[in-house]
């Protein structure tokens, strides 16, 4: 009821501010007759849509704040530490398994994708469905293949590469190395070509196609190696491409051997 009544009270006062501003608008058209009383009309409905304007501004600022700050508060019991223990006077989120932790975030995942529009829903969703591959694989394998293909560039991205390290973990080798090869070639910023060879190159290598394999780690590794900054001075290795260096020395000594020398680290 006082919820009601602060509402009603907003939406009174803002009928006074329109009758207010009309009533003067009136008593200057009755002054200037005519063509003067068209003007001061017009210009009433800007002043009207200016201020709608703002006022729309200001709500979608607070709903984007509060949806944020939702998603946040997900993203947070879904990293939360698993402790076989729970406090006994807990100050915040606990649990004892993965499951009960995965199905709880779950839980505020989807509030805030039924709440919210985009592009929170999107990544709500995404991270439900990384977090339902515990809990209920088959769903969240769907959900992710129905999410690699969102208008969302960023969240398509990371939905195909969650899908392809769950194909890959399920030893669906050829579904996961059709995955990494697009994204590879996506030009996605999310997931870089880097990453995305590394994880198709070791997927060759459990196939037991160790050229393939070592071609890859080797590009990925000459690359980064000649890479230049603006100033012309080599650039840090990425961790896709220092993981690269060392599978591809674990996994072919001799090609490795071929790699130019790594720049010394800057002092």
């Amino acid at each position: 009821m006082a919820k009601y009544k602060k509402k009603r009270a907003r939406q009174l006062q803002h009928d006074r501010f329109r009758d207010t501003a009309m009533t003067v608008f009136d008593r200057f058209g009755d002054r200037l007759e005519g063509r003067g009383r068209t003007i001061l009309y017009v210009l009433a409905g800007i002043v009207i849509a200016v201020a709608l304007g703002l006022f729309f501004i200001r709500w979608n600022h607070r709903k984007t704040d509060e949806a944020r700050r939702a998603l946040g508060r997900a993203i947070t019991i879904a990293v939360t530490p698993v402790s076989p223990t729970t406090p006994s006077t807990p100050t915040s989120p606990s649990f004892t398994s993965e499951q009960e932790r995965a199905q709880k975030s779950i839980e505020e995942f989807q509030k805030v994708a039924a709440k919210y529009g985009e592009p929170y829903r999107s990544e709500a969703r995404y991270f439900a469905a990384t977090n339902m591959l515990t809990v209920d694989r088959a769903k969240a394998l769907a959900e992710l293949r129905e999410l690699s293909k969102s208008s969302n560039a960023d969240v398509a991205a990371l939905a195909k590469f969650a899908l392809a390290q769950a194909l890959e973990a399920d030893t669906k080798y050829d579904e996961a190395a059709q995955l990494y090869r697009e994204l590879a070639s996506s030009g996605a910023q999310v997931i870089t070509p880097e990453t995305a060879n590394l994880r198709l190159a070791l997927v060759y290598s459990k196939q037991g196609k160790k050229k393939e394999a070592a071609d890859l780690l080797f590009n990925i590794v000459d690359a980064s190696r000649k890479a230049k900054g603006s100033d012309q001075m080599p650039l840090p290795p990425s961790g896709a491409a220092t993981d690269a260096a060392s599978e591809l020395q674990k996994l072919d000594p001799e090609r490795y051997a071929q790699l130019p020398p790594e720049a010394p680290a800057l002092g």
